[in-house]
């Protein structure tokens, strides 16, 4: 009798040692972070290898074995997602997400593993929730807001939408860029970012670390190349009279360029609050044009900065700058879920300099492919019939 209760109250222990153990994992899911599709197409497999190896050793192997797997699949997830943040160019892209499970098994050993959860839609863009996909044009253009002129005469090209007012990402570097440069602060000063830098509204991550050092001149150039996030960040906290003045600043320059439908929140556009006009941003790349070293480093191919604590390779988030049959005299690129895939661009096409300005596209790559289709077609003579097909033609715009 005596054997049989002391074998019940085994199990018992052993059944809320392994509840204890479960509830901690659970604890540790919900706090773990999420990472990008791609990585799972990379860690999937590892994870499934895992979860058998792990089974099996439960049965034959030492308590050993499966943190030793567990580590081999998350450093493939870990790597997997380096190689996926330095394709990407502005905000990460919304998806499926990845967790990592870390917890103290009851012999004191450290496990850890990748784990897949659900698959998050995107969100709607702006331009989506308004029906500015719907707007018919011949060149079946995937951004919903299109807009080219000559820059010369400033004759409309083409138009689909340019009144609309959309979230622009991070075409508002190049606004950032001309307020920087209009303070006539010496570019060789040294910036350091700190954590008021971080991204805490999009909760997006960055290569340049807390305590990273750079002159103003590195900063505004990875800013413009390669959209760097904290790099445009710092350089308003570094604006005479702090971020405030520096975001008074841009409104400032905005209404004396006449861009009357633009707002600014910030100076890296991680914010949808940050909105503009096709037709603004034209007036705005005008502008931007202007400044020599605006066109030089937001056209570099790539570059290369020392933070203090190691070397960092950047490259263009537009890789139609290294196309050579584009002649493309400025650019910059933009993300946020709320606003699309967003392109301006000053390029020379067939002989004549224009202003390209995409905004609202829909996937990664097309509005590299949208612009592609512009030129084409004004290569083929379509300038001389400008194509306006806004919904919003002649109207006050959304």
């Amino acid at each position: 009798m005596k054997t049989d209760m002391f074998s019940s109250l085994k199990v018992l222990h052993g059944a809320a040692r392994n509840t204890a153990l479960s509830v901690a994992v659970s604890l540790a899911v919900a706090a773990a972070f999420a990472a990008p599709v791609d990585t799972f197409a990379a860690t999937s497999a590892a994870t499934a290898k895992t979860t058998k190896h792990t089974k099996a050793a439960k049965k034959a192997a030492p308590a050993t074995a499966p943190a030793k797997v567990s580590s081999r699949a998350a450093k493939a997830g870990k790597s997997a997602a380096v190689k996926a943040a330095a394709a990407d160019d502005d905000a990460p892209r919304a998806g499926a997400k990845r967790k990592r499970v870390s917890f103290t098994a009851a012999n004191g050993r450290h496990h850890s593993a990748v784990r897949r959860v659900a698959y998050e839609p995107r969100p709607p863009t702006v331009g989506q929730a308004f029906g500015l996909h719907d707007t018919p044009d011949a060149l079946m253009l995937r951004s919903s807001v299109a807009y080219v002129i000559d820059q010369n005469t400033g004759e409309p090209l083409f138009d689909k939408n340019s009144h609309a007012v959309v979230p622009i990402a991070s075409i508002t570097k190049l606004m950032t860029a001309m307020v920087v440069l209009d303070s006539k602060e010496p570019m060789t000063d040294q910036i350091e970012v700190t954590d008021e830098d971080r991204d805490y509204e999009k909760n997006t991550g960055s290569r340049l670390s807390v305590g990273s050092v750079l002159s103003r001149e590195d900063m505004l150039h990875i800013a413009l190349m390669a959209s760097e996030n904290r790099a445009a960040a710092s350089l308003s906290r570094y604006y005479p009279g702090g971020r405030p003045a520096f975001l008074a600043a841009m409104n400032a320059k905005a209404r004396q360029l006449g861009m009357t439908d633009t707002h600014f929140e910030n100076s890296t556009g991680l914010t949808s609050q940050n909105v503009s006009s096709a037709r603004d941003l034209v007036k705005m790349v005008n502008a931007a044009y202007q400044y020599p070293l605006i066109r030089k480093f937001s056209t570099d191919h790539s570059y290369e900065v020392y933070t203090g604590k190691r070397s960092l390779a950047y490259n263009s988030t537009n890789a139609l700058v290294r196309n050579p049959t584009w002649d493309i005299g400025l650019q910059k690129t933009g993300f946020i879920n709320e606003a699309g895939e967003c392109l301006v661009m000053q390029a020379t096409i067939h002989g004549r300099p224009t202003v390209m300005v995409l905004l609202d596209s829909s996937g990664k790559y097309s509005r590299f492919a949208d612009a592609t289709r512009l030129r084409t077609w004004l290569d083929n003579g379509g300038g001389e019939q400008p194509r306006i097909t806004s919904a919003d033609a002649g109207g006050a715009g959304t």
